[in-house]
């Protein structure tokens, strides 16, 4: 099932302050829109225009040509760095850092340092540890179980004492303050505060009507009877002046694209179409018997003397040769034939097969 489309909002009814205000003022846009519609979109059209034509190759030749600057300046020289100084240099420096550091580290720490440590923690072990041990375990111990259980005898003396001292001061802090300051809330300070509070209730009172009637209600009159009229027909306006920059923004553009087909149009039928129509009728025609009685004939005659010229400049070659050859054996006489070797091939029909032992080596 197709989903249901929401029902448009009913139009609440307008009244003819709303239509008096609602023509004018889109005549007013509408006249003042449509220039400021044609410019935008003329301005739209050239910077697509420019966009296409110049901007983009321009930017495209601009990275291209940053990208290879970069590579050539920046990339390359810290390649040929990096390769051919920094990891050389890094690899004699850890070998150096392995030799000279690393390995008498090693060697310090296995023969010297942990024999030492050994040494060291026996003898602290058994010079330190265990008299320690002893002397905690049979002289501190009981030393401390005895001044414990001293101390605690005396706290519970001390214990006893405060308790008493305690129940002292409260008896006397509990009859020489705390009775008198009830005594003083209840029957003093209560019946004064509840008097001082009826006072400022009053005065309370009497200064809300005070102002209210000095100033909310002249305010709620102001804004009931002055601002919100003035509000609505503000509103009013400011709406209608919206809508009819809305209405006047797409009929400028309906009436700028039209303007527009028609300048091209005419663009086409006053400047292409003549072009074409010369390029079609009369520079065609003329490129073709131009191509058939110049061009054609002179290109055949071209590859003749091309085709000539190889045959002239092989024949030259050929006999700079020859020349050559036969000074060479003027000067040197006829060069030596090759002796023919026995390499003790078999012939085609001496051949080994899958029915003979014998093979072509051992057949003599």
């Amino acid at each position: 099932m197709e989903p249901q489309k929401p029902l448009p909002e009913p139009r609440q009814p307008e009244g003819c302050l709303v239509t008096a205000i609602r023509i004018p003022v889109r005549i007013v846009v509408l006249v003042l829109v449509v220039p400021v519609r044609m410019a935008w979109d003329a301005l739209v059209v050239a910077g697509r225009f420019l966009n296409d034509t110049v901007l983009r190759p321009l930017g495209r030749a601009l990275e291209w040509a940053l990208e290879w600057t970069g590579r050539i300046l920046f990339v390359w020289p810290l390649l040929g760095l990096w390769r051919y100084l920094l990891v050389p240099l890094g690899k004699g420096l850890a070998w150096l850092g392995n030799v000279l550091v690393v390995v008498p580290a090693v060697w310090l720490y296995r023969y010297l340092l942990t024999p030492a440590y050994a040494a060291g923690a026996w003898l602290v072990r058994y010079l330190v540890v265990v008299p320690a041990v002893w002397l905690y375990q049979w002289i501190l111990t009981p030393s401390g179980h005895g001044v414990m259980w001293l101390l605690r005898g005396i706290g519970r003396g001390i214990a006893a004492a405060g308790i008493g001292v305690y129940t002292a001061v409260a008896w006397l802090v509990r009859y020489l303050v705390v009775v008198p300051a009830v005594w003083l809330y209840t029957w003093v300070l209560t019946p004064v505060g509840r008097g001082v509070t009826w006072l400022l209730r009053g005065i309370g009172v009497a200064l809300y009507w005070v102002a209210r009637v000095v100033f909310v209600l002249p305010v709620l009159a102001l804004w009931r009877w002055v601002l919100t009229p003035v509000g609505r027909f503000l509103a009013v306006v400011g709406r209608e002046v919206g809508d009819a920059l809305g209405h006047a923004w797409r009929i400028a553009g309906h009436i700028s694209l039209a303007v527009g087909r028609f300048l091209a149009t005419l663009f086409r039928w006053v400047f292409v179409e003549p072009v074409r129509w010369v390029y079609r009728t009369v520079l065609t025609p003329v490129g073709h018997v131009v191509r058939d009685a110049v061009l054609r004939p002179v290109a055949q005659v071209a590859r003749g003397v091309g085709r000539a010229t190889r045959e002239a400049l092989a024949s030259v070659r050929e006999t700079a040769r020859q020349a050559r050859a036969d000074f060479r054996r003027m000067l040197l006489g006829e060069p030596r034939e090759p002796v023919a070797v026995d390499r003790r091939e078999p012939t085609g029909l001496e051949t080994r097969t899958l029915g003979r032992s014998t093979t072509a080596l051992t057949k003599d």
